[in-house]
């Protein structure tokens, strides 16, 4: 579980380990990866913390490995780790596209690439035979909005990747889905310039978001179907979410 400091992937953590599996959260945060960990081993679960920045390759690796050696094999990764840093295009600072192109799409990019061998190895040799690969997009994803340009531009990247993915490997029972959520109350939007967190407020101001267990929990619905059927797209917005 990747991104697991926070918001989506601290609740899916949660919501997985509540189910039975062994997680291994990483993230950059170690202190929030540590109790997060204790709170799933203190209700019966085990856990295992990994500091990482997935922006780098080697860091990404040593993640999925740290969690094949631990718990000896790997059945599913939620690959949910991603900044949303907004703007218009024109003037814009471009070390901010860089962050999100490094971490949205490069980040999910060295994640599935050193998850897919395991992966592979638990779906043809384990009691599920099946394992899950799961992509966390955005509404983003699919749908432009102004001043947003270059995080749509990182978030369709991934929804092309996971779609590429899931065409060569369907047939090893490798499932591929992609999850693309709306408007969540998490601190994503806290990350990015006063002016333009000012404007996501009057945005979100009558809009009821969805809460990050409510992701988790549409998580936690595909890796748990059975092994002929793949759940390969969800979109998930507020009820109040027009776009």
């Amino acid at each position: 579980m990747t991104g697991a400091s926070s918001g989506i992937g601290a609740s899916t953590a949660v919501r997985l380990a509540t189910a039975g599996a062994h997680v291994v959260a990483a993230a950059r945060r170690t202190d929030r990866l540590t109790s997060l960990v204790e709170r799933i081993t203190h209700t019966g679960g085990r856990g295992l913390a990994v500091t990482a920045d997935l922006t780098q390759e080697d860091q990404a690796g040593t993640a999925v490995a740290r969690a094949v050696d631990e718990f000896g094999r790997l059945d599913i990764v939620v690959a949910n780790a991603g900044i949303m840093l907004l703007g218009p295009l024109e003037g814009a600072d471009s070390a901010e596209w860089r962050r999100m192109i490094e971490l949205n799409t490069l980040g999910v990019m060295y994640t599935a690439h050193a998850a897919i061998p395991h992966l592979l190895t638990a779906a043809s040799q384990g009691p599920r035979q099946v394992a899950d690969l799961v992509l966390v997009s955005s509404t983003a994803g699919r749908q432009v909005r102004n001043g947003s340009g270059a995080y749509n531009a990182s978030k369709h990247a991934v929804t092309a990747f996971g779609e590429a993915l899931r065409m060569e490997l369907t047939r090893r029972h490798l499932r591929t889905a992609i999850v693309e959520p709306g408007a969540v109350d998490t601190e994503l939007p806290t990350h990015n310039r006063p002016e333009i967190q000012e404007r996501m407020r009057a945005r979100y101001a009558t809009m009821r978001r969805l809460h990050a267990d409510d992701v988790a929990d549409t998580i936690a619905f595909i890796v748990t179907r059975p092994d002929h059927v793949a759940v390969n797209e969800v979109l998930v917005r507020p009820t109040d979410q027009q776009e």
